[in-house]
């Protein structure tokens, strides 16, 4: 197989993706040394945390604090969540340099998740955008539900085309397609690469799967093949979606990695590092992290220190 990927630039979402939807609040230095700990690894994008409501997502109540103390290396970004102009004086408060926004493809999930139509979530938008962007921030956008809806079923490409190019006219400078409930195929996801190649450059779209029925590796390749280089992944397979009924299973980090390595693409991250990091964050769940890289590792007795940072 010849692809024309030769190297991907992978965002690592497990600090606040994977994080935000565990039961369990992890203690602030945890969440500190975890992603130190990812950078250390090579990840050049992490996600730092959500300034959303603590009512709804406690376990991003301390995203301020956590950004605060996080030793920022000049060479990583760190973007945060926001879902509304609060949530972006929140960020700018913090000395943010760097914001994520989200919609979905289906009306039915985006009034489930923010209690928006798609229509009113670019009106929310609109001015926290224009205003992130005055503020000299970079601003990437999500579209959830882009290869099927919990609600609603199938979702049309188009659609996926409609909302990823409004992102951009709002000024993202990156559109990130979701697999929420993990549903697509390889050939679906090329259906709608396809489509969304005929309007916007390969260089402004990310992928981000899940695994939940075990096709995001084979989703990833299909991608790869339709020449896109931006993956969202999170390291130990941690979160899925709260919204979303049966959306476990982040694509891991650890097993995107492990596959580029062997398929001879750079990806900068170092793979030891990275099981590292998240045997971090892995004491403090109340299950073990399901990423099959790590579970492959404990078979084999690969020996992997796991380090508890609060006593």
């Amino acid at each position: 197989m010849k692809l024309s990927v030769d190297s991907v630039k992978v965002v690592e979402v497990g600090p606040r993706d994977g994080l935000q939807n565990e039961k369990v609040v992890i203690p602030l230095q945890a969440k500190v040394s975890y992603i130190e700990a990812l950078g250390d690894a090579g990840l050049k994008v992490i996600e730092a945390g959500a300034f959303v409501s603590p009512k709804w997502v406690p376990q991003m109540a301390d995203t301020a604090d956590v950004y605060a103390e996080i030793p920022k290396d000049p060479g990583v970004e760190y973007p945060v969540l926001v879902p509304n102009m609060r949530g972006l004086e929140r960020a700018i408060e913090s000395g943010v340099k760097s914001i994520a926004i989200f919609t979905a493809a289906s009306d039915t999930f985006n009034k489930r998740n923010i209690n928006m139509t798609i229509d009113e979530s670019f009106e929310n938008y609109a001015p926290v955008t224009a205003r992130a962007i005055e503020e000299g921030m970079r601003v990437r956008g999500y579209i959830s539900t882009a290869f099927g809806c919990p609600y609603e079923g199938d979702v049309a490409p188009e659609r996926v085309l409609e909302v990823a190019a409004r992102l951009l006219d709002l000024g993202c400078y990156e559109v990130s397609v979701g697999d929420t409930i993990g549903v697509g195929t390889p050939m679906q996801v090329q259906g709608v690469i396809g489509m969304l190649l005929q309007v916007i450059p390969q260089s402004r779209i990310a992928m981000h799967f899940h695994d939940t029925r075990g096709t995001a590796l084979a989703n990833t390749l299909a991608a790869l093949e339709m020449g896109i280089a931006i993956f969202d992944a999170s390291s130990g397979g941690l979160g899925g979606c709260p919204y979303a009924p049966g959306a476990s299973g982040n694509l891991a980090t650890e097993d995107l990695v492990y596959m580029l390595d062997k398929m001879g693409i750079e990806t900068g991250v170092d793979l030891n590092r990275l099981v590292r990091a998240s045997m971090i964050i892995a004491p403090y769940l109340d299950h073990p992290l399901p990423g099959r890289y790590l579970q492959a590792c404990a078979k084999a007795a690969v020996p992997v220190v796991a380090t508890s940072v609060v006593q």
